[in-house]
C-alpha cells in the first residue's frame, strides 16, 4: 500500500490538480530534493544501529524520519502525475473571475488584490487565495463591477474593480 500523508488522503479522489507553472517548478524541486534524500539517508548514511540486533530509539526515529519522507516523497508524485498547468482562458472569457486570475478588489473601502490559485498554492500573506476559500469560491464566476458580500464574523463586501490574466 503506498504511504501518503494524512493531507493527501483526503484530497485523493482522482480530481486534477491545478497548479501555476511557478508552483508546478517548486513541486518538482522539492520532489527531485527529496528523491537525493532518501538516496542518501538509505545508501550512504546506513545508521549502525541498522546493523545491531537491539531495537533503539534512535532505531525508531529513523523508521519515523524514513516514513515522513516516503509519504511526503509519494504526495508529490502523485501530485505531479495528476497536475495540469491552469492555462490563461480564451479573451472572452477574461472578463469572468476563473482559476489562476489576479483580482482586484476594494473591500469596504481599502484596495487589495488576490490570484485565485488550487488549494496546494494557497498563500494568503502573499495575496493567493484558495479557490476553496470563502474569498476564493464568492469571487469565481464573477465581472468587473459585480459585489460579493462575504460573511464571516464581519461582514465585507468586495466589489471586483480588474480582473488580470498572466
Amino acid at each position: 500500500m503506498i504511504n501518503f500523508s494524512p493531507l493527501l488522503k483526503n484530497k485523493i479522489k482522482g480530481e486534477k490538480f491545478y497548479l501555476t507553472e511557478e508552483g508546478l517548478e517548486k513541486i518538482k524541486k522539492e520532489y527531485e530534493t527529496l528523491l537525493s534524500l532518501k538516496s542518501f539517508k538509505t545508501k550512504e548514511e546506513i545508521p549502525q544501529f541498522l546493523h545491531s540486533d537491539e531495537l533503539t530509539q534512535e532505531y525508531f526515529d529513523y523508521q519515523d524520519d524514513m516514513s515522513l519522507l516516503e509519504a511526503r516523497i509519494n504526495d508529490l508524485h502523485y501530485i505531479l502525475k495528476n497536475s495540469e498547468i491552469i492555462k490563461t482562458p480564451p479573451k472572452n472569457e477574461q472578463k469572468i473571475v476563473q482559476l489562476g486570475a489576479t483580482v482586484f478588489v476594494n473591500i469596504n473601502g481599502e484596495e487589495d488584490k488576490f490570484k485565485i490559485v488550487d488549494v496546494l498554492e494557497a498563500d494568503p500573506s502573499l495575496g493567493l487565495i484558495s479557490k476553496e476559500s470563502p474569498v476564493g469560491k464568492a469571487l469565481l464566476g464573477h465581472k468587473v463591477g459585480d459585489e460579493i458580500f462575504i460573511s464571516s464574523p464581519v461582514k465585507f463586501r468586495y466589489k471586483i474593480k480588474k480582473i488580470k490574466y498572466s
